[in-house]
């Protein structure tokens, strides 16, 4: 029997699939810099032109790159909070898987280095209120529905929540020792939400 033809649709995600896949490879080692847009297309087995028709251009496409990190990241910990049922316990947690996330090559690289001389220090963190802010703001409601969190407005403690993170999440990568820090700035963090719960 002759092969179904795809759709526009599906060749189209399919292309994006391709080059995304290609350069998250790449953005991770060597790094965006380091990276020509025609290496990219090479790997993904496709057209210039399709990395400018989907993308824009390397940028747009490293954007997107981004986009499915965070994504996965924010998945991860959403699915790994559902799986603990004290509210408290999910964050705390949660907190510290993302900071063991900090220390992937392909997070430090992308994420926490390149993204913010790529995209600007504001786009990175518009970026990470997008993806964290909302998972922030669930774990304070649930510690709060429980009559546990202090009274104080959740969508502020939540932004600063997030700063606290992002702070910690930038001084693992940034570490000369990642390790060591991770376990500090889990420890110094957890002292810090610590008062935010009643006794």
């Amino acid at each position: 029997m002759p092969t179904p033809r795809r759709s526009q649709t599906e060749r189209s995600q399919s292309t994006q699939a391709a080059l995304i896949t290609a350069a998250r490879k790449l953005f991770a080692d060597p790094g965006y810099a380091a990276v020509p847009a025609d290496e990219i297309v090479r790997a993904a087995g496709v057209t210039r032109g399709a990395l400018y028709h989907h993308f824009g251009d390397k940028q747009g496409l490293f954007r997107a790159v981004i986009e499915q990190i965070e994504t996965e990241i924010t998945e991860e910990l959403r699915a790994f909070a559902r799986s603990v049922d004290d509210p408290w316990s999910a964050a705390i947690g949660a907190l510290g898987r993302f900071l063991d996330l900090c220390l992937r090559p392909e997070v430090v690289r992308i994420s926490l280095t390149d993204a913010i001389s790529v995209l600007g220090w504001p786009e990175w963190r518009e970026l990470e209120n997008r993806y964290g802010l909302g998972l922030i703001t669930e774990f304070l409601e649930g510690v709060a529905a429980e009559g546990r969190l202090i009274d104080a407005p959740i969508p502020e403690l939540a932004q600063l929540v997030l700063s606290a993170c992002a702070e910690a999440a930038l001084m693992i990568a940034h570490a000369e020792d990642p390790e060591a820090a991770k376990e500090k700035s889990l420890a110094a963090l957890v002292a810090l939400l610590s008062g935010l719960v009643k006794t």
